[in-house]
């Protein structure tokens, strides 16, 4: 795929057999309870593969950014509490103070769209990992005084909803050149419709969650109202005895569908 100057993308995965990526709506793997149930549902195969996929890309690629949707760590049903108002203008500027970006340790970004403003943050760094929130002209302004007060690091990338192309340029612009795309099936839909996905890596568990509303890899809007199938060419595959799978492959492109006119629906706020 033509990049031109953005990172390259690369989705990654774990899921069951089902393509499902959680134990159910609503059930959000950031909580402790849920996360460990998941766990406990890995055969010991698959929890291996993760470790070696993160190992090879960082090996390949040493990936400078993670890039996530708020949903990872809010559900639409979850409600955040309310802000002190403000009315400052100037904040829709970008916020990358000095000492974060000149930060000896710093190395990588962890990067999360949320331009309604949903997420409460219990940290700003960790390690070698600085928080950089994406938002849009359209996020509150009480939202965007709360990540100053918390010293959390912004960038405004899109008018009414963050533009997934510019947030990639942005992230090119601080020196990325590789972001590992480990997201929720809304935004890996939204990366995919816009064509910004390089390669797919899957962690396939020999396991079947359910339920028609479970969210899965890819979710959101079918394929061919953005321009059609997304067509894979295999790079790799490894498998371990009880069964589970690590696929890798390259986007070889989209496979034009009867919809292909239609624009793409986005929804990865």
């Amino acid at each position: 795929m033509i990049r031109s100057n953005r990172p390259r993308v690369v989705l990654t995965s774990t899921m069951s057999v089902d393509a499902r990526i959680t134990l159910g709506p609503g059930r959000l793997l950031v909580d402790r309870d849920n996360d460990r149930l998941w766990a406990s549902l890995l055969p010991p195969g698959a929890i291996k593969l993760v470790r070696e996929r993160t190992a090879q890309l960082e090996l390949s690629y040493g990936p400078e950014a993670v890039l996530e949707g708020s949903g990872t760590f809010v559900a639409d049903t979850s409600p955040s509490g309310p802000l002190p108002e403000s009315d400052d203008a100037d904040l829709r500027e970008d916020h990358l103070p000095v000492e974060v970006i000149e930060r000896l340790e710093h190395r990588r970004w962890f990067a999360v769209i949320d331009s309604r403003g949903r997420c409460r943050w219990a940290f700003s760094s960790s390690g070698d990992m600085d928080l950089l929130v994406l938002v849009s002209e359209t996020t509150p302004l009480a939202y965007l005084a709360y990540l100053r007060r918390e010293r959390i690091c912004y960038v405004v990338v899109g008018a009414q909803r963050v533009d997934l192309h510019r947030a990639l340029e942005r992230l090119g612009s601080l020196g990325v050149s590789c972001v590992i795309a480990d997201a929720g099936g809304r935004l890996n839909a939204a990366l995919i419709a816009a064509d910004l996905v390089d390669e797919i890596h899957v962690v396939l568990a020999p396991i079947i969650i359910g339920g028609s509303t479970t969210p899965s890899i890819v979710d959101g809007e079918p394929l061919a109202e953005s321009g059609g199938a997304l067509r894979l060419r295999h790079i790799s595959s490894r498998s371990e005895p009880d069964g589970s799978l690590w696929l890798a492959y390259e986007v070889a492109g989209r496979h034009p569908g009867a919809d292909r006119h239609l624009p793409p629906r986005h929804d990865h706020s």
